[in-house]
């Protein structure tokens, strides 16, 4: 059974200790399992207060991120790419100290639009820092997943099949795909065929819509989603993503293009988005039920 997910800018881009705790407790309050937070600086932050919190309110996290510039692992300039492998393994060791498993988002390059093609150096340069983060991660209880992301904010993995090669090529049986269906629409050719092809490889999924507000009110093919998701026996975390201008983060908003504000009323939103997501997926596992009992010789 799938557990429900919300990313904490639902609720608030603040990083502040009662920013923090309204996000836990409205995430529990409205049902949902898992709390995803856009990685908060450490430095910055009381983990263990928060690892308790988490423990105490039953919620599982994950740590999302995006690659820096100045911290991109697929950089020939090697002060560039190994800022990059320590900011993963500083965002690794905190995972394991929250006590989640997951770590996932923009691991492989830069979070941002790049202004050339991708090259096969920078493809194995990404791959052999991977490794390496994998490994920590490995021994810390962590997996790594990898988000795949649409052409305007990496140029490295904007297919599954692109991140599937590059699970091939890593080799880290704790390393998996983290498919969005936000940027599956715009880059797949067809949503639930990827997912089928990914099967088995995926570690993590969001679900947003393509204008990233109210689901179902855009233009995703959920049903397809939600069948794929059952047809493969996805039973891992599934998390509600989404942004609009009434919550700003400088950074991720201006990389992610987040000029319309598409909901105001949070609360709503989380309600809607989660019976969205348990009715879509019941929905389906009702269908494949169906189209087995159809195929049962007569008693």
């Amino acid at each position: 059974m799938c557990k429900l997910g919300i990313h904490s800018f639902v609720w608030t881009a603040g990083s502040s200790r009662q920013d923090i705790e309204t996000t836990l407790t409205k995430t529990k309050e409205l049902g949902y399992d898992v709390i995803e937070l856009s990685y908060p600086d450490p430095r910055n932050l009381d983990v263990a207060w928060l690892a308790r919190r988490l423990e105490e309110l039953g919620l599982d996290v994950v740590i999302s991120m995006g690659l820096p510039a100045d911290g991109d692992i697929s950089s020939a300039d090697e002060a560039v790419s190994r800022n990059g492998v320590a900011i993963l393994e500083t965002a690794v060791a905190l995972t394991r100290d929250l006590g989640g498993t997951k770590l996932g988002g923009i691991l492989t390059s830069a979070h941002g639009l790049a202004r050339q093609p991708p090259t096969k150096a920078a493809w194995e340069r990404s791959v052999s820092n991977l490794s390496r983060v994998a490994d920590r991660a490995r021994a810390a209880g962590v997996t790594l997943n990898l988000e795949i992301v649409n052409r305007f904010e990496s140029n490295l993995l904007n297919t599954a099949a692109q991140g599937l090669a590059y699970l091939d090529d890593l080799g880290a049986p704790n390393v998996f795909l983290h498919l969005d269906t936000f940027h599956m629409h715009i880059e797949e050719p067809d949503l639930g065929l990827a997912l089928r092809t990914a099967a088995g490889r995926i570690g993590y999924v969001h679900i947003g819509d393509s204008h990233r507000g109210y689901l179902g009110t855009g233009s995703v093919d959920f049903g397809s989603v939600f069948d794929a998701l059952v047809a493969i026996g996805y039973d891992d975390f599934v998390t509600f993503e989404s942004f609009s201008s009434e919550i700003v983060d400088e950074n991720l908003s201006l990389k992610t293009a987040i000029w319309r504000n598409l909901w105001s009323d949070n609360v709503d939103l989380a309600r809607h988005a989660r019976d969205f997501i348990s009715l879509g997926l019941e929905t389906a596992r009702r269908k494949a039920e169906l189209a087995r009992e159809a195929h049962r010789p007569p008693a």
